[in-house]
Formats: structure tokens, sequence, C-alpha cells
């Protein structure tokens, strides 16, 4: 339900901040409305919200608070002019990016971000028409001005909802990458890094940091990345590779590369890389055994007494 209309008195014009008497544009009447309709207004844009976003998608005490903080703001906002990038909207800009990060996180899709914005506008044109009436033109200056400023506020909304989820998509992506490259610890100064899947640049990268930081943490002598995971190796895979094990030396400690199946030892023939001063097993195992060797453990089978 809508308030019943309000009376809104003729105004050749209004005075500043200084008192002083200037002429009233379109978004100076806007703002006149807005603050005389605050209450109406805020009514009919909750009951849109609610509307379009239905029952449970977010708490109506949230949704109301958010919406009251954002008319409180558009109101001062409207009488510094309708360019939202300027600095009297700055306030309103910072609200709506809260709001948008908010959002993202919480799962929402563009769309239902930025109708809090959009559904604004049923509840103001109601009100600019029943604040205008009968004058046609001044009520279509009202109104274009009013879609200018919805819409640009409602552009900036789905810009920042749209980096949040990039800046999200991207985190997660770190830190898939992260689990996809876990470092264990098969025996006190031997490390192993089983891998699986593509092995590109990015993953190298990390490949490279979480293997390093562990030999730190750990004074592991020897490290095995076992390749048996990782479908094919092509000259960039094995480039990668030996620029792993290079890093790795470069630390004291040694390292084994197991996983390698015949295929891929063909491969790496066929592509004339060197793995010269690489020691290369065909299963885990294998490089364990030369593991233990390299750090003068031997393994013996116990019998039963």
């Amino acid at each position: 339900m809508y308030a019943a209309p309000i009376a809104l008195p003729p105004q050749p014009g209004r005075r500043n901040a200084q008192g002083r008497h200037c002429m009233t544009t379109p978004h100076t009447r806007i703002a006149d409305i807005v603050k005389t309709a605050r209450q109406p207004l805020l009514e009919g844009w909750l009951a849109s919200l609610r509307e379009a976003l239905g029952d449970g998608r977010i708490a109506n005490a949230e949704l109301t608070r958010q919406a009251t903080d954002l008319l409180g703001l558009i109101t001062p906002a409207l009488e510094t002019g309708t360019d939202v990038q300027g600095d009297g909207w700055a306030a309103t800009r910072q609200l709506l990016e809260e709001i948008s990060r908010s959002r993202a996180v919480q799962g929402f899709s563009w769309t239902e971000t930025a109708t809090f914005i959009f559904s604004l506008k049923k509840a103001l044109f109601h009100e600019l028409r029943r604040a205008f009436g009968a004058d046609a033109q001044a009520l279509a200056d009202a109104t274009w001005q009013a879609n200018v400023v919805v819409d640009a506020l409602g552009m900036h909304t789905i810009h920042t909802f749209q980096r949040s989820r990039e800046s999200i998509i991207l985190r997660q992506q770190e830190e898939l990458l992260e689990l996809s490259t876990p470092v264990v610890t098969l025996w006190d100064g031997i490390l192993a890094l089983p891998m699986i899947g593509t092995l590109d640049s990015a993953r190298t990268q990390v490949v490279m940091e979480s293997l390093l930081q562990r030999i730190v943490e750990t004074g592991s002598e020897v490290a095995i990345i076992d390749i048996t995971g990782v479908p094919t190796v092509d000259t960039l895979v094995a480039q990668h590779l030996l620029k792993t094990v290079t890093a790795i030396r470069l630390m004291g400690a040694d390292c084994i590369i197991s996983g390698i199946r015949p295929q891929i030892a063909q491969t790496i023939v066929h592509l004339g890389v060197d793995l010269r001063g690489v020691i290369t097993k065909a299963s885990l195992a294998d490089a364990l055994a030369v593991a233990f060797d390299r750090s003068g453990l031997t393994v013996v089978k116990r019998h039963a007494s």
C-alpha cells in the first residue's frame, strides 16, 4: 500500500546550504520528493524487493536496514547533481560496493544483486507521478533524471559485484592449486609431492614454492616428485620439472622424479629433452628405495620369530 498523495508546493526556486536563493532543477525536485515521501517510498521499494527476491533469500531486517541507509544517502547526494561518480555520491557508492561484495560472498547472482537498486524505480516513479500530477513536462524531466541516476547506480553495483566475484574465483583457484599439490612427509628427511593433472606455469610456481618451503621447514635432504597422475609430458612440462629440480638442488636437497611410464619415457626421448643428471624411477616405491639409500637407511624384512 502506498501512502496518500503528498502535497508538494510549486518551487520556482530554493535556498542552498549558504541560504542563497537558487533555481530549482529536476534533480533537486527529486531530492525534495524523496525527502518528503521517504516512508512511502521506502515501503514501496521494500515491497518490490521482496517480490523480486522472494521470501527467505535475504533477512527482512538486513534488507530494510540496507534500503533505509541507502535512501538516506541518496537524498543529499541528489542535491549535488546526477553525476553518481562525483564527490557528492561517494558515500552512496561506498555503501553499494559493500552491499555488492556481501552479495557476492553470499552466492547471489549479478541479476539478484542489481535488483536491489533497480527495484527502486517503481516506487520512485510512483512518487514522482503523485508529486507532479498533471505537469507532464516536469514529470518527464524528473522521470528521465531519476532513470539516469538509478541506472548509473545499478551499473556501478554490477561492476563492483563482477570484480568481487572475479576476486573470489581467483582466490578459490589459488586454494585449489595448493590443495592439488600436497607435500607429504614419507620419512624423516624425505618428502614427496604426488602430482595429478596438467602441469602449467602457474601450477609449477605453486609446486616450487610449496616444496621449497617444506624443505626449509623440515630440513629434508630428499624430495620425490611423483608424476604418475600427470597425463602427458611435453616440452613445456619437462622444462617445468627441470626448473623445479634445479631449485630443489639449490636448496641443498636431492630430487627424484618417479612415475616415468613407458609412454612418457618415449615422449621425452622423442622431444629430445635432456634429463641427464636427474634421478628418475618408474614408481614411487623405487624412488623411495633410492631415497632411503641416499639417507643411509636400509629396509630389512623382519622374520616372524
